[in-house]
């Protein structure tokens, strides 16, 4: 324990002294050993936020390159066109759609099968006899409750029968309209109808009344060819269009590379990178007051440069292209990226193939940095970020068991202290009567009056 100057005034004053505030002054000594222990702990807690944000930023910088090495990332996204938007429009292009040009002329839509009952004056009419769509007959009377137009078209789509059933108003009364639910040829109705209403007047379904069920007609690169829908979805693998009028000349259609979406990942990618080498590079100096940042002259800040700027110049070439550079991108002095818009898109409009094998292929330069990157990050077991947290988590956990164990030593302590010195001050204070008693004994045994009557 050290040493502490305590002033408890006169011994004979009785006073005493302050028995807590003399304890804390000579804790105080004692408690200084945590000093040390609580400014390493704040240090550490310090570097542990700079290496959550620097395997935030990793995170990201992995995420955007995983857009170019990923084999349905932006590099197999399509794009496709139509010469006439108002005959054939192109609703998507696929991962699976190859890049190149179709010819198609359309010389029939296609229909779906529909049909429509004579009218009845209203909807609530009382109806009677039999009706037979698609094979199956429903009886028409008060005992199955499907008497009216309204309850049979209930009755109809309850049935489960492949069409759809309503009532159709106007202001020559009612009907029972009847639609295929497959559009096509292959969805052409069949109705037999042998009802009358409440006034025994006939009630049918005329041929006229609706429409023929029919496929659409198509020539796709002079190869004829049918489809039940006027939305295509399998005559050019991963192509859909939909079919709006006939041609009266034939549409182009026009399926490229999105090379736009590339582009933008590939600057995507820079940004990310350059966000974790601006962390880095701040972490080599001093803050604003002339402190040292958190991480500075850590080995990981060393490991994680090193290794990203390597990682730059590895790979298996693809092509024409052997580098980084011919994709636009170049290296400033600090470590930072730069990226040349037209370098890029000269590459990817002339050598897409080799781009893409430069991103993608086996040892190539993504899949490579794909490997340094999950080397760098949090992942457990042996990414460096991760080890650099499960040390520090280690140092945090010892220096709060010293701090836990000293704190239980000094409360010991604590309470050692003040029943001492409340013993001694109980002494203190009691001097003045133990003298007292002592001037007593003496004037009765000696005579001796300190105080004479005059």
């Amino acid at each position: 324990m050290g040493t502490v100057g305590l002033s408890f005034g006169s011994a004979t004053s009785g006073q005493g002294f302050d028995v807590a505030s003399t304890v804390t002054q000579i804790l105080a000594s004692e408690k200084a050993i945590e000093t040390p222990w609580n400014n390493q702990l704040t240090a550490l807690k310090a570097q542990d936020t700079v290496l959550t944000s620097l395997g935030t930023d990793l995170s990201a910088l992995s995420t955007s390159l995983q857009a170019l090495t990923d084999f349905q990332g932006v590099f197999s996204a399509k794009l496709g066109s139509s010469s006439n938007t108002n005959v054939l429009d192109l609703t998507s292009a696929s991962a699976t759609a190859v890049a190149g040009s179709h010819t198609i002329e359309i010389t029939q839509l296609a229909q779906t099968s529909s049909n429509a009952s004579t009218a009845v004056s209203a909807a609530n009419d009382t109806l009677s006899g039999t009706l037979t769509i698609q094979g199956h007959t429903f009886n028409v009377d008060s005992a199955d409750n499907n008497n009216t137009l309204s309850s049979l078209s209930a009755a109809i789509n309850s049935a489960d029968i492949g069409v759809t059933a309503s009532v159709i108003t106007d202001s020559s009364g009612s009907r029972l309209s009847i639609v295929s639910g497959t559009s096509g040829a292959a969805g052409q109705l069949t109705i037999s109808a042998s009802l009358t209403d409440a006034s025994s007047n006939p009630v049918t379904f005329p041929s006229g009344s609706g429409q023929v069920g029919q496929d659409a007609n198509l020539k796709v690169d002079g190869v004829s060819v049918t489809s039940p829908s006027n939305t295509v979805t399998t005559v050019i693998p991963g192509i859909t269009f939909q079919l709006l009028a006939l041609s009266t000349t034939p549409v182009q259609v026009q399926i490229t590379d999105d090379t736009t979406s590339i582009g933008t990942a590939i600057s995507s990618f820079v940004s990310a990178y350059n966000k974790v080498i601006g962390d880095i590079n701040t972490q080599e100096g001093k803050d604003s007051s002339g402190n040292p940042e958190p991480l500075m002259g850590s080995p990981v800040l060393a490991q994680l440069q090193g290794a990203l700027t390597g990682s730059l110049f590895t790979g298996a070439a693809s092509g024409s292209i052997k580098n980084i550079t011919q994709l636009g991108i170049s290296m400033n002095n600090d470590g930072t990226l730069t990226l040349n818009a037209d370098t890029l898109n000269s590459a990817l409009n002339s050598h897409l193939a080799d781009v893409t094998g430069f991103l993608q292929n086996s040892g190539s330069f993504g899949q490579t940095m794909s490997t340094t990157l999950n080397n760098l990050g949090t992942q457990a077991p042996n990414g460096s970020i991760y080890l650099a947290q499960q040390q520090n988590a280690a140092q945090e956990t010892a220096l709060n068991t010293d701090i836990s164990n000293e704190e239980t030593l000094l409360s010991a302590q604590k309470t050692q202290l003040t029943n001492e010195l409340n013993t001694a001050n109980q002494i203190l204070q009691s001097i003045p009567s133990q003298l007292n008693q002592v001037d007593e004994l003496y004037n009765a045994i000696t005579g001796f009056n300190p105080n004479p009557r005059g």
